[in-house]
């Protein structure tokens, strides 16, 4: 029987290796979900490097939510920020890369605010 983080990188490796091969001419819109904290950021594959980044641990959120950084508004506020600064840069479509984790909660928070901010994906 696998572990629990056995099943995290199967998760992580398939989803991954299906957006690879699906849609590499779009940059990806990475997350990543630390217990604190949550970072996006959109890459593009090709040229390796990191076109966007928005973080919930960065000041224009400091303050801002009443319980914690780690909490659906703040995953909300997260993907409005990252689509508006993504729409800034030209970036209007993009791969949306989980990390492994289950689309539910914040993650999903995040994604539904990208999308209502003009992200598609």
């Amino acid at each position: 029987m696998a572990t629990k983080q056995e099943r995290y990188q199967y998760r992580k490796d398939r989803s991954r290796g299906h957006l690879l091969k699906n849609g590499a001419h779009r940059p990806r819109l990475s997350v990543y979900r630390s217990l604190k904290y949550i970072y996006a950021q959109i890459i593009d594959d090709n040229t390796h490097s990191t076109l966007v980044s928005a973080t919930t641990l960065s000041k224009e959120f400091e303050g801002k939510f009443d319980t914690s950084a780690k909490s659906i508004e703040a995953a909300k506020a997260l993907g409005a920020a990252i689509a508006k600064k993504a729409l800034e840069k030209g970036i209007s479509e993009v791969m949306f890369d989980r990390g492994g984790r289950v689309y539910h909660g914040r993650i999903k928070a995040l994604a539904d605010s990208a999308r209502e901010a003009g992200l598609k994906f």
